[in-house]
């Protein structure tokens, strides 16, 4: 669902998926050939959210901006199930595993991974080509070429899921 708050609203690509089951709320931008999944709760409510081309945010990722900022989620990054996101961006290629929390005003650099349950810390900075993983999340090594092959294939994956969906691929049944 697309929510309006005050004078905010939502500016989704006709080209991008959003679950009605989201809850995308205000000052939120979604690109195309992004995926929304199910239960995502975008607070664009007192600060603004901006998602690039080719996106996947999946389900149950908690997104806010900080107020009267806006937070930069780039091209093809990946969100994981169950992410809570309060940063001030997300740069091209990164991944944010399952579970990990990006605490307020962090940032994640260009082909970065945020290992799942990582803890990206308040202000904290994550280094372009970083791995970082723990609480509070830590430099592990840098990203190999191995890495960006499998997230390419990955990030592919929701764009084409994204279409299939927005193709008439899932529909409710009345049972």
């Amino acid at each position: 669902m697309l929510y309006g708050f005050e004078d905010r609203e939502p500016s989704v690509d006709p080209l991008a998926y959003i679950s009605d089951t989201a809850q995308v709320i205000g000052d939120v931008v979604v690109g195309p050939h992004c995926y929304v999944g199910h239960g995502v709760i975008l607070r664009g409510d007192y600060g603004r959210i901006e998602i690039g081309t080719g996106t996947a945010i999946e389900e149950g990722v908690i997104g806010h901006a900080p107020p009267g900022e806006t937070f930069r989620i780039g091209d093809h990054v990946t969100v994981g199930h169950g992410a809570v996101i309060h940063g001030m961006g997300i740069d091209d290629w990164a991944v944010v595993g399952m579970g990990a929390i990006l605490s307020l005003r962090s940032r994640v650099g260009r082909w970065s991974i945020v290992a799942e349950g990582a803890v990206v810390r308040m202000m904290q900075e994550v280094k372009d080509g970083m791995v970082v993983a723990g609480n509070p999340a830590q430099d592990v090594r840098e990203t190999a070429e191995k890495d960006r092959a499998l997230w390419e294939f990955g990030k592919q994956l929701y764009v084409d899921l994204a279409a299939r969906y927005l193709a008439g691929g899932i529909r409710p049944l009345d049972r």
